[in-house]
C-alpha cells in the first residue's frame, strides 16, 4: 500500500508530519510518500492513498481520526473524511494543470518519479531543437513574466542570447514577499527539479553557464528541497560541465535573501546577490545587457521558468493555444484572506475573479458578505464586488484599474475597514522601501500622516486632495515598483470605499 501525505509547508503547518508519522506506525507494511500539496489547503492535512481505480483521499485528518482512517485504509474504504478520487474533485477537475502537473503528485525529491511523470522530455527536446530555435519558441508561445511585469519573456531571452559576452547569467528570482502568494514555495517544495530543469534550458538557449536561485530567507524547506534537488541533478549530469550529453555546461546556485521585501525587484536582487545592500539601481542598462556583475543576466519569476519545461516539449504552439488575448498560457492564482477554500488554482488567462472567488474559493470563510478583493500583492487595487466579472487577464485588469502582479488573490469580508487598509499600503511601503529614492522614501511616510488626519476629521476635503496629489508624485517619481505602484492600492481604497476615510470611528 502506497500513501501519499504531504510535505508542503502549509500541511505541515497544520499538522502533516504527525500525520505520517502516525499512519507509519499503525500501517508499519505501507510505504509512506511524502509530496507536495494539491493546493486544497482547506483540506490539509489531506491523505492519498493509492487504489486499482486511482488515488483516493482523506482529509483533513486530524490525530484523533489516525485510528479510524487507518482501519478503513485496511478495510472498505469507508471514512467520514473520505472525499474519493482526487482527480475528480470539482477543484482539481476544472483546473488546467502545466506547471503544476506534478505538484502533489510525485515525491518531489526523487528522479524516477520525475521522469516517469514527463519530467527531463523539455531538457531531451531541446537537444533536437536548438538553442536559436528555443528562444524564437519562447517569443512566439506568448508567455508573459509572472512575477508581476508581465513582461514577454522571449524578448529577454532574444536580448540575453544576443550578447557577445563570454560570461552570461541565468537568475530566477524566488524572493516570493507578496501577501497572499505562496505559488513559488509550493513548486520549490513540491517539484524543484521542473525550476531546474527551466533553468538548464534557459542557460543552454542564451548561452549562460551559470545560474543563481534567490530564495528568500522565510522559505526554509524550499531552500532545503531545492539543495536536495540540486545536488541530485548534478549527480544525473542534468546540470554540470556536460547537460545530458549536450556538450554545453550549465551549473546552478542557490542563495538566500536576508528579508528585504525590495530584494523581490529585479535589480536590488542584483545587488543582494553580488553581496551588496539591497538598493534598487538605475535602468537603463538593463539586466538583460549588464546585469549581475555587469553581464548579461536573464531573470526570470520562478513560475515563468516553470513554464519552459513545456513549451519545451509539447512546442510554442500548444502553448498560445491556451489564454486570451495576450495573456497566454496559465496563471497560477493564489487564493487567500477570508476565504473558505484557500489554495492554488492554475487555469487558462481569462478566467473571471467571480469564479475564482466563489466558485473555487466557496465566499468568504466568515459566511459575510465581501466587500474587497486585492488582486497582485500589497500593490495592487482593492476592487468592489460589482468588479467580480473582470476577466483574470493583464489587460482586462489594467483596464479595471488594478493588476495581475503574481496571481495572488486576497479577500475581505464587510467588516474591513479600506481607510487602514490604505493606511497600510503606505506603511509597508515606508518600512520596505530601499530609501534610494525620495518619492518612496518620504512620501510613504507623509502618506500615512495624511491618512491619519483624513481619519481624524482633519481637513477631509483638503487632506484627500493633498492625498491624491502625494500619489501623483509616488507614481510618477519613484525609481521602483516599489514606491510606484503604492499609490494603486491606496487610491483604490480612497475612490472605491470613500466612506470609510469619513465615519465616525470609537
Amino acid at each position: 500500500m502506497r500513501i501519499l501525505v504531504p510535505a508542503d509547508s502549509a500541511a505541515r503547518s497544520v499538522g502533516a508530519d504527525a500525520i505520517a508519522e502516525g499512519l507509519a506506525e499503525l500501517l508499519p507494511d505501507a510505504t509512506i510518500v511524502r509530496t507536495g500539496s494539491r493546493g486544497l489547503l482547506w483540506l490539509e492535512p489531506l491523505v492519498e492513498v493509492e487504489t486499482a481505480e486511482g488515488r483516493v483521499g482523506y482529509g483533513p485528518v486530524t490525530l484523533a481520526d489516525l485510528a479510524t482512517v487507518a482501519a478503513a485504509l485496511t478495510g472498505d474504504g469507508a471514512h467520514p473524511t473520505r472525499l474519493g478520487l482526487v482527480e475528480h474533485l470539482p477543484w482539481l477537475a476544472g483546473q488546467t494543470r502545466l506547471t503544476f502537473a506534478r505538484v502533489g503528485v510525485i515525491d518531489p525529491l526523487d528522479p524516477d518519479d520525475f521522469v516517469a511523470h514527463g519530467g527531463l522530455a523539455g531538457l531531451t527536446a531541446f537537444g533536437s531543437r536548438g538553442a536559436e530555435q528555443m528562444v524564437e519558441d519562447v517569443l512566439a508561445s506568448g508567455l508573459r513574466g509572472r512575477g508581476g511585469a508581465g513582461f514577454p519573456a522571449g524578448i529577454k531571452w532574444r536580448t540575453v542570447a544576443a550578447q557577445a559576452d563570454q560570461q552570461k547569467y541565468v537568475v530566477v528570482n524566488a524572493d516570493e514577499g507578496d501577501s497572499g502568494t505562496f505559488a513559488d514555495r509550493m513548486l520549490m517544495e513540491g517539484d524543484p527539479f521542473t525550476l531546474l530543469e527551466g533553468m538548464a534550458i534557459a542557460g543552454l538557449s542564451v548561452g549562460a553557464t551559470q545560474g543563481f536561485v534567490y530564495i528568500r530567507s522565510e522559505y526554509p524547506a524550499a531552500v532545503h528541497a531545492m539543495a536536495r534537488a540540486l545536488e541530485t541533478a548534478r549527480a544525473l549530469g542534468w546540470l554540470g560541465p556536460d547537460v545530458l550529453g549536450t556538450g554545453a555546461a550549465f551549473d546552478v546556485e542557490i542563495r538566500v535573501g536576508a528579508g528585504s521585501y525590495v530584494c523581490g525587484e529585479e535589480t536590488a536582487m542584483l545587488e543582494s546577490l553580488e553581496g551588496k545592500r539591497g538598493v534598487v539601481r538605475a535602468k537603463p542598462p538593463i539586466p538583460a545587457v549588464a546585469g549581475l556583475f555587469g553581464r548579461p543576466t536573464l531573470i526570470s519569476n520562478v513560475l515563468t521558468m516553470a513554464a519552459i519545461p513545456f513549451i519545451a516539449a509539447q512546442g510554442s504552439a500548444a502553448y498560445a493555444a491556451i489564454g486570451t488575448g495576450r495573456s497566454l498560457g496559465t496563471q497560477v492564482f493564489q487564493l487567500a484572506g477570508n476565504i473558505r477554500q484557500g489554495g492554488i488554482v492554475e487555469v487558462p488567462f481569462g478566467v473571471t475573479l467571480d469564479e475564482l472567488v466563489n466558485a473555487y474559493g466557496g465566499g468568504t470563510r466568515s459566511g459575510r458578505a465581501v466587500r474587497a478583493i486585492q488582486v497582485g500583492g500589497p500593490l495592487g487595487a482593492y476592487l468592489r464586488p460589482e468588479a467580480m466579472s473582470v476577466s483574470m487577464d493583464y489587460e482586462s485588469l489594467l483596464a479595471a484599474g488594478g493588476m495581475l502582479g503574481h496571481g495572488g488573490v486576497v479577500v475581505f469580508d464587510d467588516t474591513v475597514d479600506m481607510a487602514q487598509q490604505a493606511r497600510f499600503a503606505m506603511e509597508f511601503c515606508a518600512e520596505e522601501s530601499c530609501g534610494k529614492c525620495t518619492p518612496c522614501r518620504i512620501g510613504s511616510v507623509r502618506g500615512v500622516e495624511v491618512i491619519d488626519r483624513i481619519v481624524g476629521g482633519e481637513d477631509p476635503l483638503g487632506n484627500t486632495a493633498l492625498l491624491e496629489d502625494l500619489c501623483e508624485v509616488m507614481r510618477d517619481g519613484s525609481l521602483c515598483a516599489m514606491g510606484g505602484l503604492t499609490p494603486l492600492p491606496v487610491l483604490s481604497a480612497l475612490h472605491g470605499f470613500a466612506e470609510d476615510f469619513t465615519r465616525e470611528r470609537p
